[in-house]
């Protein structure tokens, strides 16, 4: 469709005629109907004259661009937020992560500095949560394995230094390993944990396709 169909097109989607579309304009009727027959272009100016009077941009009347439409700058601006979600999901999880390192080294023995981590994680999760609804879309593989990984850490290190202490008097309810021992307890099923969660990731994306 080149500009004289789409004005032709527009005159009869509007229901006039091309006398009135002249009227309206202040140019002949000749002078429509030669735009209409490819004889002849309209000046800039008419043309947003007509862009005004159709209800159109000019760019649509020229080149056949449609705007965009509302709902499709709501539908993208959902699906940039979610997207930022993931990564600042992912970011404060290890900063959560991050905070009981440090906190924990400072006060022994004390699990203050490692449940305000906790804490710091589950907003993290809270905004991942938020990403999805709002991105109307999965994660990126990465971003679902490094949120894994982070939330994961704590919890595993802690249940594993509590059997290692419990049966080989080694270890202790840590945020982090804090032996070879708890190390290697923790590293065996931590490595587990992870090969599980990247098979599972890896089904439940094919499985949506």
């Amino acid at each position: 469709m080149n500009i004289a169909d789409r004005i032709q097109f527009l005159r009869k989607s509007k229901g006039v005629s091309q006398e009135e579309l002249a009227e309206k304009i202040g140019v002949s009727r000749q002078a429509v109907s030669k735009w209409e027959s490819e004889q002849s272009t309209p000046e800039l100016e008419n043309i947003i004259i007509m862009s005004d009077f159709f209800g159109v941009t000019t760019d649509y009347i020229l080149k056949g661009i449609e705007p965009e439409s509302s709902d499709n700058k709501e539908q993208q601006g959902r699906k940039l937020a979610g997207n930022i979600l993931y990564i600042v999901s992912t970011a404060i999880v290890f900063i959560g992560l991050f905070c009981a390192f440090c906190g924990y080294g400072y006060a022994e023995h004390s699990m203050t500095a490692v449940w305000g981590s906790m804490i710091i994680q589950a907003v993290g999760i809270v905004c991942y949560g938020i990403g999805k609804v709002l991105s109307s879309k999965k994660a990126p593989f990465c971003v679902d394995l490094l949120n894994i990984i982070g939330v994961a850490f704590m919890p595993v290190s802690m249940i594993t230094g509590y059997i290692s202490e419990r049966i080989l008097h080694y270890g202790g309810i840590t945020p982090y390993p804090s032996d070879i021992i708890h190390l290697l307890i923790f590293g065996v099923v931590f490595a587990a944990l992870i090969i599980m969660s990247c098979i599972f990731l890896k089904k439940q994306r094919n499985s949506s396709r």
